[in-house]
């Protein structure tokens, strides 16, 4: 069974433009109870001697609040798609105590999962990698990263440092971009309900996805261009005139001003956005000469714990498996 092609406009939160949100404002700042009660869990891990990632929720209590994390989840899942958090004291923590408020909130809303085959569970987003070796992942450098969408229902971040310029984070609704190409460019809107093949992370060969799937009253979408490329390119299959003219289309798209939604994100704010609902990029960088000063966030991966239904055609990606040594 495949999903649905869906032929009418998308109405309702999560079909939102950056100049709508930009007009009306888009932040959430933490209340005072839920700042008090990360306080009293972030003792409670501290006291036990434990670090992110090394506990679980019932270390990490959060008794009182479940109302507004709630609330947080159910944005993510059914309203607009992500959040943008102010508020955590940054210059109040050292960075080993703002990874346990974060990673301890993230346990609260959903379960995290492995970034790469390393296993992690924290990932730090930092300028460390070398831009020429083909193995290093985009995060890792100060490159500009392309619109795209991570292996997990959400992604987080939350920032320790900013750059010294640049390294502006952006959102786009995955529901905004539907509708334009529906109002403007129909005859291009079933090629993004084929399959295609996917050089995803973690997977030995490349394997098959839809760019827009539509099932159970939700639109998803799955997108990085480079992975598609790479995907065909590893399959032997060369993508055709047409399906290089519908990505063009689709790229076109995310470059209008007025759809995405760009944010420098300060010391202490934190960034949820559904993989599915919203596409995420992140403009170049000019860093610090001085490591201890260079831009730095926190990622998670979280699979949710009511995750939404999607059609058999697109399996849902919670994490990249961790590979096991082989004893000598």
């Amino acid at each position: 069974m495949t999903s649905l092609l869906l032929k009418k406009p998308i109405l309702g939160a999560e079909a939102w433009t950056g100049a709508e949100l930009n007009a009306r404002g888009y932040l959430r700042f933490l209340s005072p109870r839920l700042l008090a009660a990360l306080q009293g869990a972030l003792e409670h891990v501290k006291a036990r001697g434990l670090r992110a990632p090394g506990f679980g929720k019932a270390d990490f209590p959060l008794h009182g609040v479940e109302d507004e994390l709630s609330t947080y989840v159910a944005e993510l899942q059914h309203g607009q798609g992500f959040l943008a958090l102010r508020g955590l004291p940054a210059e109040r923590y050292s960075e080993d105590e703002m990874a346990i408020v974060y990673y301890g909130m993230g346990l609260h809303m959903g379960i995290p999962v492995t970034q790469n085959e390393g296993g992690e569970l924290i990932a730090e987003v930092i300028n460390v990698g070398d831009k020429g070796d083909r193995k290093t992942r985009v995060y890792q450098t100060n490159a500009y990263l392309p619109y795209h969408s991570d292996l997990s229902d959400v992604v987080g971040l939350l920032s320790l440092r900013k750059a010294k310029e640049g390294g502006v984070s952006s959102l786009i609704s995955v529901a905004a971009i539907y509708n334009r190409i529906l109002r403007d460019y129909p005859e291009y809107l079933a090629l993004f309900y084929k399959p295609f093949y996917f050089a995803h992370l973690g997977e030995a060969l490349p394997s098959l996805s839809p760019i827009f799937s539509y099932n159970a009253g939700k639109l998803s979408c799955r997108y990085m261009r480079q992975y598609i490329e790479l995907g065909h390119d590893l399959r032997g299959l060369p993508l055709s005139r047409i399906e290089m003219e519908a990505l063009d289309l689709f790229d076109s798209i995310l470059a209008e001003p007025d759809l995405r939604l760009d944010m420098l994100l300060e010391a202490g704010d934190i960034q949820f956005a559904n993989n599915y609902a919203v596409l995420h990029s992140r403009t170049g960088f000019e860093d610090h000469e001085t490591p201890h000063e260079r831009r730095k966030l926190l990622r998670l991966w979280l699979k949710m714990a009511e995750p939404r239904e999607l059609a058999p055609d697109f399996p849902g990606r919670n994490g990249i498996a961790a590979r096991v040594a082989v004893p000598a």
